[in-house]
């Protein structure tokens, strides 16, 4: 966790670039009122801090044939936590992995081109695994928000 200060200036670059993150430093230059120069260094500061992760793309999973978006929340024996949290993270068709707060819950989110992928992966990968006590999948039926990130 990073405890670095970021002022007004920096906060101008974070908006903008999390508006769109191909904008150059030369444009933003001129929205922000100082040199290319002085914006990169400013960006490369806030990455070197890990106030800005990455840049990434995010792709529409739908429109290349990732009909089902499926939440699954897992409960795990504590001993395999680790083990089973790691080689999912590491699944193609897991997108976000998270152990959240009470009874060694795993929360992920994984999309698939349809029914039978989703229950495949269920059957074949997921039920499989030692320690799994219990799976509660839900599946999406409208996006109204997806954002990376936070809001600022």
């Amino acid at each position: 966790m990073s405890n670095v200060q970021i002022d007004d200036i920096d906060m101008k670059i974070i908006s903008m670039l999390h508006e769109n993150g191909r904008i150059s430093y030369t444009d933003l230059a001129k929205e922000v009122g100082l040199s290319r120069v002085a914006i990169q260094s400013r960006v490369n500061a806030l990455m070197d801090n890990n106030i800005i992760e990455r840049f990434t793309v995010v792709i529409n999973a739908e429109n290349i044939g990732m009909a089902v978006s499926a939440f699954l929340n897992v409960e795990v024996e504590p001993q395999y936590l680790q083990q089973i949290a790691e080689k999912l993270a590491n699944d193609p068709y897991m997108t976000a992995v998270y152990h959240m707060t009470g009874p060694s819950k795993l929360h992920m989110h994984a999309v698939f081109a349809n029914n039978q992928e989703m229950e495949k992966f269920l059957r074949e990968k997921l039920y499989v695994l030692p320690g799994i006590m219990s799976v509660d999948c839900q599946l999406l039926i409208t996006r109204y928000k997806n954002q990376m990130g936070i809001n600022i």
